[in-house]
């Protein structure tokens, strides 16, 4: 259920046709300070409604990330439940993503 934040980065590299979808769960006060380009924001407390958009274009796969992995694992358990089997959360999340891939990723 977990995907690192190398994995991700390769992803990220792809045409944005080919790219999955890359959801950040986190609240708006946070996405303020950083985030990964080419996200789609969806803070975590809103997924149960927005089900119907959060089940479609899935078919290249899901990644979810938050601050530390713990929202977005969560995150991928609901979408897991409603059949999206191909969701991922992201490992570390954004703060290992800032310590790994983007050193000039501003931290919290």
């Amino acid at each position: 259920m977990e995907i690192t934040p190398q994995a991700v980065a390769e992803w990220v590299k792809r045409p944005i046709g080919e790219r999955p979808r890359l959801i950040d769960c986190r609240e708006e006060d946070e996405l303020a300070i950083c985030q990964i380009p080419g996200n789609e924001w969806i803070p975590l407390g809103l997924f149960p409604g927005v089900r119907e958009r959060l089940m479609s274009r899935n078919e290249r796969g899901v990644v979810v990330y938050c601050h530390h992995g713990v929202r977005s694992l969560r995150a991928t358990n609901f979408l897991r439940s409603i059949g999206v089997e191909n969701a991922f959360s992201m490992s570390g999340g954004i703060e290992a993503w800032s310590q790994l891939i983007d050193p000039e990723m501003p931290r919290y």
